[in-house]
């Protein structure tokens, strides 16, 4: 399987829910994961999706800290050992998400890494002197995960637990939270693989209709050519 998508655009976030990311062939497109905790799960993750690797170094988690949907102005520290539990914690999300995504059963190991994580303590928010919203010291990595950890456990098993998804392309392996009011979202952006879809049906559609165009020409041919008149070639008298 491949995904559809290479990694991050280097361009600084903004504060609009989603990620920018960037296709193989170069195109970028927004991409809302739905929540913090499947915007983690676009930075790799297990066995195969190991490839897709973009945490190597502790500044790859502050980069990825930066672009997600977390208010801005998030100071941290980060050691090797802490991105390694990082993606630990991201790989067993990853599972569990696309698990309940296709109806599987959930993993222990994977459940009790996450539940771990959430029974730290998480990131606290505050209420600066001008009004704006910043962050209490104190800020660690382990509090982010348990952030993070947190809020999968409140949607795996709230009223969105049956809204994972993984995007509808067979070449697109993105997995997000449908939290649209319809709960029919397919893509993982309609501007990506929702509009390769469309232009896939239609050029099937235009091509079988083609298809049939020849058909009928060649009935038609075939019709007159029996006919023994003055046009019908080889079906002549």
């Amino acid at each position: 399987m491949v995904t559809s998508y290479s990694g991050y655009v280097s361009e600084q976030a903004t504060r609009t829910p989603g990620l920018t990311l960037v296709s193989y062939g170069g195109k970028r497109y927004r991409f809302d994961a739905g929540a913090l905790c499947t915007e983690l799960l676009t930075t790799g993750g297990p066995g195969e999706f190991a490839r897709f690797e973009v945490l190597h170094e502790p500044a790859d988690l502050l980069r990825w800290v930066e672009r997600s949907r977390l208010p801005t102005g998030l100071e941290i520290t980060v050691t090797e050992r802490e991105l390694a539990q990082t993606r630990d914690m991201r790989d067993a999300l990853f599972q569990l998400v696309a698990d309940r995504a296709h109806g599987r059963p959930l993993g222990a190991r994977e459940l009790d890494v996450v539940n771990a994580a959430a029974a730290g303590t998480p990131l606290a928010a505050r209420i600066e002197p001008d009004g704006s919203r910043g962050w209490a010291p104190g800020a660690t990595v382990a509090r982010l995960l348990a952030t993070v950890a947190r809020e999968a456990v409140e949607l795996l098993t709230g009223p969105y637990a049956d809204r994972f998804r993984e995007c509808g392309s067979h070449t697109c392996q993105l997995l997000f939270v449908d939290t649209s009011r319809p709960g029919r979202r397919r893509w993982c952006a309609m501007e990506h693989c929702g509009n390769l879809h469309k232009v896939r049906t239609h050029r099937a559609r235009r091509a079988e209709g083609e298809g049939d165009a020849d058909a009928d020409a060649n009935r038609d041919a075939n019709r007159d050519g029996s006919g023994g008149g003055e046009d019908g070639g080889e079906g002549g008298v």
